[in-house]
């Protein structure tokens, strides 16, 4: 059995709808066994999908395969994440908290004054 990599996405639930996973085919976004893939290629079974969604990148290992959409348990079952996937993952997440936590907050708001200043220099 083979099943297009669109519906394998959508059925394992990376993205929440089939032309989402489309598009991302179409951006070069999904890399099968390192090559790029279009939305109509075909997935098989121990396949290394590389997916590039938003900010976040995961490598999986296929091991089953859908065409419909069902729990996410059964999406769950359908791959497995490298360890250096997860590794890289959790590198990422914890980047993004330390840069959250070390980022300038600003004191309070500008009060009448500083707002017309900002209004002026802006030219409204």
């Amino acid at each position: 059995m083979s099943v297009r990599i669109d519906k394998w996405l959508w059925a394992a639930r990376f993205y929440k709808m089939r032309s989402l996973a489309t598009e991302a085919c179409k951006g070069g976004h999904i890399l099968i066994n390192g090559v790029r893939a279009k939305a109509s290629k075909v997935v098989s079974l121990h396949d290394e999908i590389q997916i590039q969604k938003e900010k976040e990148s995961f490598t999986v290992i296929v091991t089953g395969l859908a065409e419909k959409r069902g729990s996410a348990k059964i999406a769950q079952g359908l791959y497995t994440e490298t360890p250096e996937s997860l590794r890289h993952r959790a590198e990422c997440n914890e980047q993004k908290k330390f840069q959250t936590y070390f980022a300038p907050s600003p004191d309070k708001r500008p009060d009448k004054r500083n707002r017309r200043k900002i209004q002026q220099f802006k030219g409204r």
